[in-house]
């Protein structure tokens, strides 16, 4: 239905728009320029900063216009002498209580109440500090909260309410002893949180930033007793070239390669190629519950925020989840036993490290379950229990590696094309589109429709299950036998369908869900801002990728074949099973442990 027609004057100037929304879109979608803070589009405007206001004429005082709605008639201004002074003293008052350490900020450059008050000619705030110091929250291992540094916007609690319906903080106290807090204070580390990183996403002070381990990441690669090998994920290559000055979406993956080679790692490798990993294992995994009778709906286990969503709040479905590990610690499982021994590396001396777009997988990746690596070697190498190691040892975000590349002074923009190394840095066009929500699905289905009918795909192109539409379905037709599918993104839209399955209404045989808007592209890591229109370039750059690659196929990846071959047998093997495969656990509602 189409919206009726209004007309509103903004700064002497008469404009037609739709019935319906605020002062703040409306000048917005004018490119009318009003400062802001605390609003989020379509998830936050509570009105808490007070920088948005304006002039409505009639009204009695200055209207806040996140929250005022455009009418008929209305005559506003933006910018006067009465408007500027009380975005002034608001922001003034902001600043009082706000840490005065920029340069030593993570977000110093690309903050907004720094930018605001560079916009504003603020230099200095007149007003007292009335909140004392707090202590930092690092009870995370991927999220770290400084409350000192908190302007009390309230977008982390929309975001983490809205988007993905976890809760894990909130407003707490009244007047001056208001603050944001997890349930009862115990910490992000100790409550409810996927850590999913989204609040950080979002913060616009650097309040909530991930955990960067890139110092310690350098002493080891300076280190000459150990082999340090890197894998990307495919949202980095879409993503690191806006954090490194160039357009959104950029798609950048032999710059990338190039770069952190000059950083010093050893062996650069792809995701991508445990991405078709995956689809191997998983696709089989859904073949033999089909055919056996297995619990369905088999929901896809890649995305760690999805994964700690469920063992939190959905305990009972943990079954329906594919065994399968995510593609970065079937890497990591891989890397240290098929390639140590192939090179002859000694797996307690060999460093992986993954470049994620994801604040989840830090945590993911110090699960007790992901050391599938020094299990295998146990015995082999006689190793006690204080020789233990993970099967990765660093994440890092996008941020973080962007922040690594201007720190040795990588000239990112005029860097050649480099390819990745081998055996572990090749893979198909289904690798790459694990990025976009929807990805996983289509991969899988490229390969899981070919093992059944025995006969190509007839399209590649499963455009149905593209697309940001938080819920998406599909009925597929495999070889006479119908499967309904369903794609879903934010954890939101998880909740959905996980009320089906709990309630024995699930309709379908497979879902895909991703934690984050628009899948691992729009992650918790990436650079900022990540807006919608960002989400969509970096989606239609992976895109591109798949179909420039030659092989759109993980089951046509000649070199997942050679690891079969070589090293794990089949799909589903015992010996695939102990290295690329895991469990769940029930965790607390509230607490990490109840």
């Amino acid at each position: 239905m189409e919206k009726r027609k209004i007309s509103i004057t903004i700064d002497g100037r008469q404009y037609q728009i739709n019935e319906g929304k605020t002062i703040l879109e409306s000048c917005k979608e004018l490119g009318i320029s009003v400062p802001s803070l605390c609003y989020l589009k379509d998830i936050s405007s509570n009105a808490s900063c007070g920088i948005c206001v304006v002039e409505v004429k009639g009204a009695k005082s200055l209207v806040r216009s996140c929250v005022a709605s455009a009418a008929d008639g209305m005559e506003i201004r933006t910018h006067s002498p009465a408007i500027n002074q009380a975005r002034i003293m608001n922001l003034q008052l902001m600043l009082a209580n706000h840490p005065k350490d920029c340069l030593m900020c993570d977000r110093n450059g690309n903050c907004e109440l720094q930018d605001l008050s560079s916009v504003l000619g603020v230099r200095e705030t007149p007003f007292d500090m009335t909140k004392p110091v707090a202590a930092k929250d690092e009870t995370s291992l991927s999220l770290i909260r400084d409350p000192n540094k908190c302007i009390l916007c309230g977008r982390c609690v929309a975001v983490c309410a809205d988007v993905q319906t976890v809760y894990a903080i909130d407003f707490a106290g009244r007047g001056l002893k208001s603050k944001i807090a997890t349930y009862k204070d115990k910490g992000l580390g100790n409550v409810a949180c996927t850590n999913c990183g989204q609040c950080a996403l979002v913060c616009p002070t650097g309040a909530i930033v991930e955990r960067d381990e890139s110092h310690h990441l350098f002493k080891d690669i300076y280190d000459e007793n150990k082999v340090v090998i890197v894998q990307t994920a495919p949202a980095i290559r879409v993503g690191i070239g806006e954090a490194m000055g160039m357009e959104d979406g950029a798609l950048v993956t032999g710059q990338m390669v190039s770069a952190l080679r000059r950083l010093g790692f050893d062996k650069v490798f792809d995701t991508q190629f445990t991405a078709d990993l995956t689809i191997m294992e998983e696709g089989h995994e859904l073949i033999r519950r089909l055919t056996t009778n297995g619990k369905l709906p088999m929901v896809t286990s890649c995305s760690p925020g999805w994964i700690k969503f469920i063992e939190h709040f959905y305990p009972k479905s943990l079954g329906h989840l594919s065994t399968c590990k995510s593609p970065q610690q079937m890497f990591g499982a891989v890397a240290k036993t098929y390639y140590a021994e192939k090179m002859g590396i000694d797996p307690r001396r060999l460093v992986v490290v993954s470049i994620m777009p994801c604040t989840a997988k830090k945590f993911e990746c110090k699960r007790p379950e992901m050391q599938s690596a020094y299990h295998w070697w146990k015995d082999k190498m006689n190793l006690s229990e204080k020789e233990s190691f993970f099967d990765v040892d660093y994440v890092l975000t996008t941020r973080e590696l962007a922040r690594m590349f201007k720190m040795t002074g990588v000239d990112f923009k005029n860097l050649p094309e480099e390819d990745f190394d081998h055996p572990l840095g090749i893979s198909t066009g289904a690798g790459a589109i694990f990025a976009a929500t929807g990805g996983v699905m289509e991969a899988a289905v490229r390969t899981a429709y070919e093992v059944v009918a025995g006969k190509p795909l007839p399209d590649l192109n499963l455009k149905v299950v593209r697309g940001f539409d938080g819920i998406k379905e599909a009925e597929l037709d495999v070889n006479g036998t119908k499967l309904k599918v369903a794609v879903a993104h934010t954890l939101k839209n998880a909740r959905v369908l996980l009320d089906q399955i709990e309630e024995g209404k699930s309709p379908y045989a497979f879902i895909e869900v991703m934690t984050c808007p628009g899948g691992c592209l729009g992650g918790g890591g990436q650079p900022i801002p990540t807006t919608p229109e960002i989400r969509l370039a970096r989606a239609k750059a992976i895109y591109q990728e798949d179909e420039e690659i030659v092989v759109r196929k993980s089951h046509e990846n000649p070199l997942i074949t050679k690891l079969y071959d070589e090293f794990l047998g089949k799909p589903g093997s015992h010996k695939a099973h102990d290295l690329l495969h895991t469990h769940y656990v029930k965790r607390g509602r509230y607490f990490v442990k109840d």
